[in-house]
């Protein structure tokens, strides 16, 4: 990764001394705070500073740099509930039919719990300019990486579920500096990495409405506060319609968006995948094999977003309390299918180390049931056009579809779906994970996604 800038923001000048003062030994708190986990509660720990200064610095949306560090006491905790797993029966198949094998578990939790280091994936984090911000009544946790090229092109990127801002860090090097990794300097980007409301280091919706819509909105302003007057966008799994929303909300600044779990089941395909019937005659070879992988995922392998879409509270509560529990319901998403099969490669991207660190994340944070909860809060289907109201949507979209994705868009029903279609290609390789999984050739698809934007 090449040599990061450190990013300076400016805060609007007051006559009042006593406030200068006031507010720089609030920022100088904030900046050293780590985050604190208690052992068994994992809740964070309550920042002492003056009420009346406080709500003075988030009024004025202020951005506080940020570190993570996690107290010894909660990675303790972890390993202990780690050692004191109960652990289920065999299943009765050969493969995943019944979900993740319990071979796989043991061998992926004796690791964890005995050669695992979060320390690294803290300094991982840490080697990053991190920053929070107040929006929206929320504090929103994201990684800021400033381009060292001129005119490089503000880009924000949103990671989905079961993923977080750890999905994005490989494409971080190649995205920055990508003459340093064969690209050409025109191509550059400065990054905007957030982790969504309820996920990883942001803050925990405590009332509802927090949808893409919204999470949209906040987004808009994010790169307001940021002082980006002319952007693009780019998000896969939850990332796609929060994404498609702002381009739908069209915010000032924003000039086009790329995704790669594109809303595009057309209205006379999605009744009948809802009904579970046969696919229409007249779909080409394309739409059927289409038609048919989400058939699949409909029938088979979408349980995990029908119960944290209906009864998040519920299943949080297993979540909570066994980090295997956790660790197993996240790798049951279809985007691990593959990984899981193989666990045993530590070689393999995204490698055992780095889909830990995510899980660990999300179990540091306490964040089951918050993450969940966007499921509750989301009444649209994420892949259906009408439901995403893609006709809405004006500005340029870019489209990557990846063979190893929950279905490949067939590009007649994206050119259907988003009337402004500006770019269209099926890559050779990837799934779901796409920017975990090959880094380099999503970078590439995003270079040449905006390449015409510039």
């Amino acid at each position: 990764m090449s040599k990061l800038k450190k990013v300076r923001y400016r805060t609007k000048a007051h006559t009042s001394g006593a406030f200068v003062l006031s507010r720089l030994l609030v920022g100088f708190l904030v900046a050293t705070v780590f985050l604190a986990l208690p052992t068994l509660a994992l809740q964070p720990v309550q920042i002492s500073v003056p009420t009346q200064i406080a709500d003075k610095v988030i009024a004025d949306n202020a951005i506080r740099p940020f570190r993570v560090h996690v107290p010894q006491a909660a990675i303790d905790d972890l390993r202990r509930r780690i050692k004191a797993t109960r652990w289920s029966d065999q299943e009765t198949v050969v493969d995943q039919s019944q979900g993740v094998q319990l071979a796989t578990m043991k061998e992926l939790v004796r690791y964890w719990g005995t050669e695992y280091d979060w320390r690294k994936a803290e300094a991982k984090l840490n080697a990053l300019p991190q920053f929070i911000t107040n929006i929206d009544g929320l504090d929103i946790h994201f990684i800021h990486v400033r381009s060292k090229h001129p005119n490089a092109l503000p880009l924000i990127i949103t990671h989905g579920w079961p993923g977080s801002v750890i999905e994005q860090l490989k494409v971080i090097g190649p995205l920055t500096d990508p003459t340093a990794y064969k690209g050409q300097p025109e191509d550059a980007f400065d990054l905007v990495i957030p982790s969504i409301p309820g996920y990883g280091f942001s803050g925990k919706p405590t009332g509802t409405g927090w949808d893409p819509d919204r999470i949209a909105q906040a987004w808009a302003q994010l790169m307001q506060h940021l002082g980006y007057t002319r952007y693009v966008a780019q998000g896969g799994d939850w990332g796609s319609p929060i994404t498609s929303a702002m381009a739908r909300q069209a915010p000032a600044g924003l000039i086009g968006i790329h995704i790669n779990l594109p809303a595009t089941i057309p209205p006379d395909v999605a009744p009948v995948l809802a009904s579970g019937g046969p696919g229409p005659a007249e779909l080409s070879e394309k739409e059927r094999v289409a038609f048919n992988s989400l058939d699949m995922f409909n029938k088979k392998d979408r349980a995990y977003a029908l119960m944290m879409g209906t009864r998040p509270q519920t299943i949080g509560y297993g979540l909570t309390d066994s980090p295997t529990g956790l660790a197993a319901w996240l790798l049951g998403h279809p985007g691990f299918a593959q990984w899981t099969s193989s666990s045993s490669n530590s070689e393999k991207s995204p490698t055992k180390d780095e889909v830990l660190d995510d899980i660990t994340l999300y179990w540091l944070t306490n964040s089951a049931v918050s993450s969940a909860r966007l499921y509750w809060e989301n009444k649209a289907s994420l892949l259906n056009a009408i439901a995403q109201k893609t006709d809405e949507i004006s500005l340029p979209v870019a489209i990557t579809v990846f063979p190893g994705e929950i279905y490949r868009a067939p590009e007649t029903w994206a050119r259907r779906a988003y009337h402004n279609l500006s770019y269209f290609h099926e890559a050779d390789k990837g799934g779901h994970f796409a920017a975990w999984e090959e880094p380099q050739l999503f970078s590439k698809e995003i270079r040449a996604a905006f390449r015409s934007l510039r």
